[in-house]
């Protein structure tokens, strides 16, 4: 039908080639006369495109139903819930501060429950999860051949870690909280969200996600029927649609997304297995085709890969990223499938104008972030302004890919505990994120004192350590920005 005709893609830019073009921009930056052309310190003028040539991406390795989320007792979570989660993360921090120092191992500055791969602590690294995984391996299951090393970064587990110390009181107490809640006749969505903003307990998570996405209805008897039915209507999408991929008019749709799926996670081999690069294409395409107004466009391949980590780990019980998917049941394959599209559905749902043509929701945000930068950090904001940075050179992949590129997986896992507890949590909650985490590194900015350093900075901040300590941290700051400023408008603005 009509309704399904796909125009043809457009070019998207990440951070790396920011659509700088004047016809896409001129109303978003209004007052700026000079866009292409930017000095490098003791060199001739040159513009933005011709350093991002010379400048290679930090992740890419050479390669070239409904709640209603505006209830009354869904906005009381922000004053009573996150404001004393926030407080107490940062009264834990302090705490942690006066501890002995750190073992100077190949961890030196790594958080103390974290640990680096073939060090003491290793184990700190990887047990969170149902959303990732645990170190001790399924019976019969085999990893991948001659398992590599995978890099920190690439490293998904979090630091609740198998061979860590038994789990707290206070951890029991969530969990069994959660359970409470998720076994009730009808889960109280509401408290499930208060509950999961601090984050989600990894062997609740799968199900949690499902809940506070939309996906799977808080009456605990209409669940597994509803799942049946989900999953065999995406599957019925599959037979109706995806041998139209090789059609004229969805070629080039194909065409992107089989180029980009292997540079998803390309330090993680997982992703890079044949199966579960045909999962996400048929993910994909089967989105890009429902969703005509915006079709493909690169970077929401990134967006499917929380979803599914946390699903396989329904299933698995050794670390996630090294894990052969051919150990499992088709059926448990195609529920892992069918659960991703229909959640990373209902997330780009409410981000659906990041991605139609020129991207209007990712400037707006962009330019939204400009504004509120100006007012919480002004030397930090004219330190851009005197070098000719522009906020869309860095910040437009961070709003794009929701901020994975600049971190690892793990931490991705862990903020979207929160954002699915919060009110716009991908979208309006997400800009106070970016800011936080832009001011984290204001030091290291006012550092660099040429544009050439401030963009690879900005491109390549070292997260690489990071886990839930660093997450919450940020949080906790974002939380206190949008108290500020959110419902300020005239502190908001100019």
């Amino acid at each position: 039908s009509p309704d399904l005709v796909i125009r043809p893609i457009q070019p998207v830019y990440g951070a790396q080639h920011p659509p700088l073009d004047p016809r896409l921009t001129k109303n978003f930056i209004k007052e700026r006369s000079k866009v292409s052309t930017v000095p490098l310190k003791n060199k001739k003028a040159s513009s933005f495109h011709e350093f991002a040539r010379n400048t290679s991406d930090a992740w890419d390795i050479g390669d070239d139903e409904e709640e209603d989320f505006s209830s009354p007792s869904f906005q009381t979570l922000n004053s009573k819930v996150a404001l004393a989660t926030a407080a107490q993360v940062l009264e834990n921090h302090s705490k942690l501060r006066v501890k002995p120092e750190r073992s100077q191992s190949t961890t030196s500055d790594v958080p103390a429950n974290y640990k680096v791969i073939k060090s003491s602590s290793d184990a700190q690294l990887s047990r969170n999860s149902s959303d990732t995984c645990l170190r001790n391996p399924l019976h019969k299951q085999q990893s991948l051949p001659l398992r590599p090393i995978i890099p920190l970064v690439a490293r998904i587990s979090d630091q609740n870690a198998s061979g860590a110390p038994p789990m707290t009181v206070r951890e029991k107490t969530r969990l069994e909280k959660f359970r409470q809640l998720l076994s009730s006749h009808n889960t109280d969505l509401d408290e499930l969200r208060k509950c999961s903003w601090p984050g989600v307990p990894r062997e609740v998570r799968p199900v949690t996600w499902r809940l506070l996405s939309g996906y799977l209805p808080a009456n605990t008897e209409r669940r597994k029927l509803t799942l049946q039915r989900k999953r065999e209507e995406y599957f019925g999408f599959i037979e109706q649609y995806y041998d139209s991929r090789n059609e004229e008019h969805h070629q080039d749709t194909y065409r992107q997304i089989h180029i980009d799926i292997p540079r998803t996670n390309p330090l993680i081999p997982l992703f890079q297995q044949p199966l579960v690069q045909e999962i996400f294409e048929r993910i994909l395409f089967i989105w890009a085709i429902r969703h005509p107004a915006s079709g493909y466009v690169q970077g929401i391949n990134d967006l499917v890969t929380p979803f599914f980590v946390v699903f396989l780990s329904e299933y698995v019980e050794e670390d996630v990223e090294n894990f052969d998917v051919t150990n499992l049941s088709q059926d448990m394959l195609r529920s892992i499938e069918a659960d991703s599209f229909w959640c990373m559905s209902k997330l780009l749902d409410g981000i659906q104008d990041n991605y139609t043509f020129a991207q209007p929701g990712i400037q707006k945000k962009v330019k939204a972030l400009e504004e509120l930068v100006s007012r919480i950090d002004e030397q930090v904001h004219n330190h851009f302004r005197r070098y000719e940075v522009e906020y869309l050179q860095f910040a437009f992949r961070w709003m794009n890919n929701l901020l994975m590129r600049e971190l690892p997986l793990r931490c991705t896992i862990r903020l979207w505990d929160t954002y699915q507890s919060e009110p716009e949590g991908f979208s309006h909650f997400h800009l106070y994120v970016c800011a936080a985490f832009l001011i984290k590194w204001r030091k290291e900015i006012l550092d660099e004192e040429d544009f050439q350093g401030l963009l690879m900075l900005l491109q390549n901040l070292p997260t690489i350590h990071w886990g839930n300590e660093e997450i919450g941290l940020l949080l906790a700051e974002a939380y206190r920005l949008k108290y500020m400023f959110a419902d300020a408008p005239n502190h908001y603005r100019r």
